[in-house]
């Protein structure tokens, strides 16, 4: 597999995974966001998401670097 084949799967695959957390954080986002009644929970938006999107990428790449490991090589 040649470089520029390897850097473009790399890149593809951690849009995918920040695709995946953004997904995952998206779900029961309403009843986290008001979660009192009084005011919306404003630490979903700037703690929560970002770290979900920042997971999902690091996951991702995490188990693409492993695979890569332990792939034979020739």
């Amino acid at each position: 597999m040649g470089e520029r084949t390897q850097a473009a799967g790399g890149c593809l695959l951690a849009a995918v995974g920040a695709g995946a957390g953004l997904a995952l954080w998206s779900m029961d986002f309403r009843a986290r966001f008001f979660r009192f009644e009084q005011s919306p929970d404003w630490s979903v938006l700037y703690a929560e998401l970002p770290l979900a999107v920042l997971g999902g990428t690091a996951l991702a790449l995490g188990a693409w670097a492993l695979a890569r490991r332990l792939r034979p090589r020739r």
